[in-house]
C-alpha cells in the first residue's frame, strides 16, 4: 500500500466511527426539581425513516411516572447521518 491510500483507508475509519451528540435545554418551569426521570426516544435512518417514534415529552413524563414536570432536554444523536436517536428526558415530581 501507498502512504497516500493508507491515509485515505485511515481517514475512512476514523469516518465511520465518529458521531456527533448535542444535548439542549428545552424548558424549565417553576416546578422544584424532583428526582423521578422520564425518557423517552426512538431512532430515524438516513435522517428521513422513522418508524413509530415517539420522543415527545409527554411519553417521557409517563415513563417516569412524573405528573408535575421540572424540566426538559432534548438529545440528538447522528452517527454519520445514517442513523439519528432523538431523547427527550423530562424531570420532575
Amino acid at each position: 500500500m501507498t502512504t497516500i491510500t493508507k491515509i485515505f483507508a485511515a481517514g475512512c475509519a476514523a469516518a465511520m466511527l465518529a458521531s456527533c451528540s448535542i444535548t439542549l435545554p428545552v424548558n424549565a418551569t417553576s416546578n422544584p426539581v424532583g428526582s423521578k426521570v422520564g425518557k423517552s426516544s426512538g431512532n430515524c435512518f438516513l435522517g428521513v425513516l422513522c418508524f413509530g417514534v415517539d420522543a415527545s415529552i409527554q411519553t417521557a413524563a409517563k415513563n417516569g411516572g412524573i405528573s408535575k414536570i421540572s424540566t426538559v432536554d432534548y438529545t440528538n444523536k447522528n452517527v454519520l447521518g445514517l442513523i439519528i436517536t432523538h431523547e427527550t428526558t423530562v424531570t420532575g415530581e
